[in-house]
């Protein structure tokens, strides 16, 4: 079948995106300080805050990711969902109950509680890092089906650039009116969108495969492709039930638990149980999820008749252009588009109360009610805006799936944070010296880890290592992360006498 995005298709897609946009806008207009900016004032009800998670962790990536992974793999990647399951109960039980004993805004304030301020600076600047990196991948894998639209009107060299700019300048514009509260609701219309875009492709299949689903079925089990559970114990493949339960919970742990992203959005919450209610009904809700685009995925393989394409990331926003009827296809890809303008914005505003909170607030002395607060709050999503966007025009498309590139970008500094919180939750002895050098050696040997392939020209003595460490699945980063921040943290306790009593403990 041809391509065809009619004017119907465009009419959809602009009064979706206008729509949503002045939602948010209309939602974020009386923001009064920063922490309402930031946290909503602590008003949200935990129902929204889940759908909040859920949207923010899956929307774009979820969407376009998903799909071209069971593509080229099988249902496999649902034993890492079900870790994420694990993950989010130590979260609710270990790390809430702390950052709901003060007027937190930003996760790593309870850090310095524990440690110290320079601790609080160091693990805030990390986050920033590594969230700036991988939500630059995030936009570029939703500039794909907007390129797709693109071509053709435009010479080729210019269609990723422009459809990348489109995107970041209409979520800068979003993000630095809307505020979190504005992120949250929007969210929920957005969220509903894009489930309502997995089931439409869900029955599109059906009738587009001669003998439907129980065809499907038949031809992907034959395949491989309904293939959920791997039992082999080696750290060299991803979808295994060993690395799911175990890398996918420390992962999700790390994820929800030590990244200011969702941790943000635990904080909107009105009480510490209806933060925990929100962060154990998203595991749910995004196992029901994965398991809607991953069986989108298989569908389209059987489809296509397991047709290769330049990049997994192609192959739904190929179906949705070629196989959707005219009205639906401008719906679905606005869903696409203002998913990620959401996450995206979420992204900012974390970024920005990071900035603002963590770096601005302990060097000016201000207070969080402070008009100028605000203003360099706003300022500060601004320029993260700006940071993010030019992090995307320059990010190079590749084999891997996004959704894995972006997984393994956040693994590459996760450990090393989930690390210093445990650290200072289950060893009282260490200090912000050992906190801070257990996690810089970590974030140190990750590095080597998590980017062994691209390291081996520029260190070949070390290429025996290297191609050892290249073979490691990224669901062990995190929990080898812990591993090595906990071990030099513990180590370096034992050089001093032991640590003075707190009260924060």
């Amino acid at each position: 079948m041809s391509f065809h995005f009619t004017t119907l298709d465009f009419f959809v897609l602009i009064v979706y995106l206008a729509g949503t946009t002045a939602l948010g806008l209309w939602i974020g207009r009386k923001q009064k300080s920063a922490n309402d900016y930031f946290v909503a004032e602590r008003s949200i009800p935990w129902w929204a805050v889940m759908f909040s998670v859920v949207a923010s962790e899956t929307s774009a990536l979820t969407f376009i990711s998903i799909p071209g992974l069971a593509y080229v793999t099988n249902l496999g990647f649902l034993q890492i969902v079900a870790g994420y399951i694990i993950g989010r109960f130590v979260v609710a039980f270990v790390l809430l109950p702390r950052y709901y004993r003060g007027d937190l805004v930003t996760a790593y304030t309870l850090l310095e509680q524990r440690f110290g301020l320079a601790t609080r600076r160091f693990t805030s600047i990390v986050f920033m890092v590594t969230r700036a990196v991988a939500d630059s991948v995030r936009v570029f894998a939703t500039a794909i089906p907007i390129a797709l639209i693109l071509e053709g009107t435009l010479p080729k060299d210019y269609v990723r650039p422009v459809a990348i700019l489109l995107l970041g300048v209409l979520t800068i514009i979003y993000t630095y009116k809307g505020g979190m509260k504005a992120v949250v609701w929007t969210e929920l219309m957005q969220a509903s969108v894009y489930v309502l875009g997995g089931i439409s492709a869900i029955i599109l299949l059906g009738h587009s495969v001669n003998g439907g689903w129980a065809h499907i079925t038949d031809v992907a089990a034959a395949a491989g492709k309904m293939k959920g559970i791997d039992t082999y114990l080696g750290f060299d493949r991803a979808n295994t039930l060993f690395a799911g339960l175990l890398g996918g919970a420390f992962l999700s742990m790390a994820s929800h638990g030590a990244d200011q992203l969702i941790v943000q959005r635990l904080l909107t919450a009105r009480s510490l149980r209806d933060a925990q209610k929100a962060i154990i009904g998203s595991g749910f809700v995004v196992f029901a999820q994965f398991t809607l685009f991953l069986f989108v995925g298989i569908g389209l393989f059987v489809l296509f008749g397991g047709k290769t394409f330049a990049a997994p990331d192609s192959i739904f926003p190929t179906f949705i252009l070629q196989y959707m009827p005219p009205g639906l296809v401008g719906l679905i890809l606005a869903a696409i588009l203002a998913a990620t303008m959401s996450t995206h914005s979420g992204a900012i505003n974390s970024l920005a109360a990071a900035t603002t909170h963590d770096i601005y607030l302990p060097l000016s002395k201000r207070k969080t009610d402070d008009a100028a607060t605000l203003r360099f709050g706003k300022l500060s999503a601004l320029a993260w805006g700006v940071v993010l966007t030019g992090g995307a025009l320059l990010y190079k498309e590749q084999g891997t799936p996004v959704v894995v590139v972006a997984l393994s970008i956040a693994s590459f500094t996760y450990g090393a944070l989930l690390g210093g919180f445990f650290l200072g939750i289950y060893w009282q002895r260490a200090i912000q010296r050992d906190a801070i050098t257990g996690m810089a050696v970590a974030i140190f040997v990750m590095s080597f880890i998590v980017f062994a392939r691209q390291m081996l020209p520029l260190f070949p003595s070390m290429t025996p290592m290297l191609t050892m460490f290249g073979k490691i699945a990224y669901p062990w980063y995190v929990l080898i992360g812990v591993t090595i921040t906990m071990v030099v943290g513990m180590t370096s306790s034992l050089t001093h006498g032991p640590r003075a009593a707190n009260p924060n403990d």
